[in-house]
């Protein structure tokens, strides 16, 4: 993530809304600031500004949050301090931390526990994965809360959270899933969105293997390494990327603001 190195003035700028959630900031016609808003698929609207001059990047900030509904959220890099402070000033607060890895993919399988048998990933039927997507957001939802989950940055129709099987690998015991892993192509490098195994299948080493799977199946292909974002609430997600050799390459804040 790019850092912010704010210029120091104050030039006379113009914001204009450009269209429903885009804004330009224009210094004598030219634009020196863009604001934009999106509505992820966990229905939460994040906001970003793109400014040189601090100023200007506080007159955008303010002009969006007069016109969007809260809660509104933004993410930035824990390094860029000024990005951070200008957000700060716009009434902005911590919410959360999430930890970036980068992850290997040369270690060796781990096999997972007698009963259960690893489904490739782009082999999951889907009625049993979205069967068992549907159980593991109940229980999540019933405990921390699905906003606690990684991002999910891919758009789905309402009510279809599963969008592509072809990005999972499954969990299988007693002839149904217990467990799942989705492996989406963000950027350059696959991201390990998601690893969830059923609150009654849990600490027997079910997500250990899935993720052995992908990764192993990833290294087949050529291809070295994956990203992963971990909440840092999450204890028990950090051990297990840690257990396959994952290594932190840095860490994003969730900013929140709540309104008035």
């Amino acid at each position: 993530m790019q850092t912010t190195h704010f210029t120091s003035g104050e030039p006379a700028v113009v914001i204009t809304r450009i269209a429903p959630r885009h804004w330009h900031a224009l210094e004598d016609d030219r634009v020196v600031g863009r604001g934009e808003a999106s509505t992820r698929p966990d229905g939460r609207t994040f906001v970003s500004v793109d400014a040189w001059h601090r100023s200007v990047f506080d007159q955008l900030a303010d002009a969006m949050l007069a016109e969007l509904p809260a809660p509104l959220h933004t993410i930035v890099d824990e390094t860029d301090v000024e990005l951070t402070a200008g957000w700060e000033r716009a009434g902005f607060t911590t919410r959360r931390r999430e930890w970036e890895y980068v992850v290997p993919t040369g270690g060796g399988r781990v096999l997972p526990p007698p009963g259960v048998t690893i489904v490739p990933r782009g082999s999951a039927a889907e009625g049993p994965l979205r069967a068992l997507d549907r159980v593991v957001r109940a229980e999540v939802e019933a405990t921390v809360g699905w906003q606690e989950m990684p991002a999910e940055v891919r758009p789905h129709p309402p009510g279809d959270t599963v969008v592509d099987p072809a990005l999972y690998a499954a969990a299988a015991e007693a002839g149904e899933y217990v467990g799942l892993v989705r492996v989406v192509q963000v950027t350059r490098l696959p991201r390990i969105g998601l690893i969830a195994v059923r609150a009654d299948h849990r600490r027997r080493g079910i997500a250990r293997a899935l993720l052995s799977e992908v990764l192993g199946s990833l290294h087949t292909a050529g291809i070295p390494t994956a990203s992963a974002e971990v909440n840092e609430a999450n204890p028990a997600a950090t051990a297990l990327f840690e257990s396959v050799g994952a290594r932190r390459a840095g860490s994003n804040l969730e900013l929140v603001r709540h309104g008035e």
